[in-house]
């Protein structure tokens, strides 16, 4: 008998488990695939290893600008696709590392609640050997696979999901990117830096449609400026498939239609939760629109069973699934004085060239909201260690309600703006004001000026612009 088991080892559920085993339970996790989940194993980690290696890639092509001569690189896409997997591997054996250090028990298997008995829920674990657990709380992670696209869900190896894109035998000459999120947009970079002709298409007026117009605008510039194409308000329809191409017609709104092939296609048009076969059926716990529903605590409806990650809904981030997991884990624990997760605290990152990142309310959201604003800027080319680095291609801008100086959100493209968001995303966890970041001392030379000077600049007080 358990204390609590959680199903599904991504990066909300090994650490609802650490956190739980942390706090004196007993624990168990099941886990019908590799510990680590989605994003260690086929996502957020192995995509970031490639990124790394465009990034690498980009700086060779340009080190004449540096002062160097240097031959053109040639590209061994075996290498690079085994170094991104043994990223992943590498990793994934910590997780059992980890797994073993807190004395959580693993089972392999696909867990299904089976109702319960004596209080305890009952979860079957279906692998090589069948066993039936008791626990008395049940934490489920089950997360989420990528949603198809209806036409383009066949099992045709030309067109691919993010797993696909991933490990490809061979590197396309051509690529198809449906869907301009996150994933969309990380794939497109990567292709495109070594070499593969990429189209973006994305069915709403503009790319990252979940970010700040101003920097969306930025970003599709730039993406432009480096070779990718991109047509927004606009779908994408299969005509046939043959053995090395994909054959598609593009309707753009107001523009008509355009026959187009492609060597692969790639579809990132969001995710859908894994809520099916996991025998919700035998308990209260409600759905919406495809995911769990949840309180604040990540409790279902049915009393001692937690739900986290992409299967609660949006946003579908690593990082909200691991806090959502010690949220649950200390409330299952026992735990009452555990707080609500905050949305509007939550960072996105996007690490294309150049990354983006972002805290808090749009521009756009903020009016509507109906806050008067105060908006400050700055520029990568005002700052000295942009300049030093070669790369100016950047902007924060920063959002405040001009009545109190609260922080309403944060944006940033740029070098290494998904490691510097952090400050923004403490400043309004804490509530901080202008006045706590203008008399916050950044260090020179570093981008984080950039952020220092984007405060200043709201109350019109830059100092290097």
């Amino acid at each position: 008998q358990l204390d609590i088991l959680v199903i599904g080892a991504g990066p909300g559920g090994y650490v609802a488990a650490i956190n739980a085993a942390q706090r004196g339970q007993k624990v168990g996790i099941v886990e019908k695939d590799t510990l680590g989940g989605i994003c260690l194993n086929w996502g957020c980690i192995p995509t970031k290893a490639l990124l790394r290696t465009a990034e690498v890639h980009h700086t060779i092509m340009h080190a004449k600008k540096f002062g160097l001569t240097v031959p053109k690189p040639t590209i061994n896409w075996t290498q690079v696709i085994k170094r991104s997997r043994d990223v992943s591997g590498q990793l994934s054996s910590g997780i059992a590392h980890l797994m073993k250090k807190n004395k959580i028990t693993v089972f392999k298997g696909h867990g299904r609640l089976q109702g319960k008995k004596n209080g305890l829920f009952q979860v079957s674990v279906e692998g090589q050997n069948q066993s039936t657990l008791s626990a008395s709380k049940v934490i489920l992670a089950t997360g989420a696979r990528a949603r198809l696209l209806p036409g383009f869900d066949g099992d045709n190896p030309n067109i691919w999901t993010y797993k696909d894109a991933l490990a490809p035998a061979t590197q396309p000459k051509s690529l198809l990117v449906i869907g301009s999120g996150a994933i969309g947009i990380e794939f497109a970079s990567f292709y495109n830096q070594l070499g593969t002709t990429v189209t973006v298409i994305e069915m709403q007026p503009r790319i990252l449609s979940a970010e700040d117009k101003e920097i969306s605008d930025m970003a599709h510039k730039s993406f432009v400026d480096q070779g990718i194409k991109i047509l927004t308000d606009t779908t994408a329809s299969l005509d046939k498939t043959d053995e090395s191409q994909v054959h598609v017609t593009l309707s753009t709104k107001g523009k008509g239609e355009l026959k187009a092939t492609f060597d692969k296609v790639l579809v990132a048009v969001g995710i859908q939760a894994n809520i099916e076969n996991i025998g919700l059926e035998t308990t209260k716990a409600v759905t919406e629109k495809g995911h769990l529903v949840v309180d604040g605590v990540l409790q279902t409806a049915e009393p001692g069973l937690y739900a986290i990650g992409d299967v609660v809904g949006a946003p579908w981030l690593a990082h909200k699934a691991s806090h959502e997991g010690t949220l649950a884990a200390a409330h299952a624990s026992g735990d009452a004085s555990v707080k609500p997760l905050k949305i509007e605290n939550i960072p996105g990152c996007t690490y294309a060239h150049p990354q983006i990142a972002s805290v808090g309310l749009t521009e756009e959201n903020s009016l509507a909201a109906g806050y008067t604003l105060k908006i400050g800027r700055f520029p990568g080319v005002g700052n000295g260690k942009a300049v030093a680095y070669g790369d100016t291609t950047g902007l924060v801008k920063v959002i405040f309600d001009e009545k109190t100086g609260a922080l309403l959100g944060a944006h940033m493209i740029g070098p290494e703006v998904t490691e510097q968001i952090q400050g923004f995303v403490i400043a309004k966890s804490m509530e901080a004001t202008e006045e706590d970041l203008m008399h916050s001392i950044f260090p020179h030379p570093t981008l984080s000026e950039m952020m220092h000077e984007s405060v200043l600049n709201a109350w019109g007080k830059a100092l290097h612009m």
